[in-house]
């Protein structure tokens, strides 16, 4: 018995190992520079994949609406979206336990911003 459970933990120790959660690089958007408007963001990476609305009046993040959110366990990080709108940047910690969730999240409401971008 001790030799199975010794073979399992093994296996499940190379099955985690070999998992790799991808890099994510979130880059801030400056909304000084993003018109007013609606703008539908979209983000995907491993099997997570989400889509928001962000809603922008006047340079300042009114509304951020999650419309799809592919994520298993990661759930608990569509909380990150009340941070974003409080601080008003994406600059704001991650969700403990829900990393790749809350970097997708993050990346789709870049998407959108960079969308309004006056440059665009």
């Amino acid at each position: 018995m001790f030799l199975g459970l010794v073979i399992a933990g093994g296996v499940a120790y190379y099955a985690l190992k070999s998992l790799k959660i991808p890099l994510v690089k979130i880059i801030d958007v400056d909304l000084m520079q993003v018109q007013d408007g609606s703008y539908r963001g979209e983000y995907s990476a491993g099997p997570v994949a989400v889509a928001t609305r962000v809603v922008v009046v006047d340079n300042i993040i009114k509304e951020i609406v999650i419309e799809k959110h592919q994520c298993g366990l990661g759930k608990k990080a569509e909380k990150i979206v009340d941070e974003v709108l409080k601080k008003q940047t994406l600059a704001v910690d991650i969700i403990g336990g829900a990393t790749l969730s809350s970097q997708v999240i993050l990346k789709a409401i870049e998407s959108g911003l960079n969308q309004g971008l006056k440059n665009n």
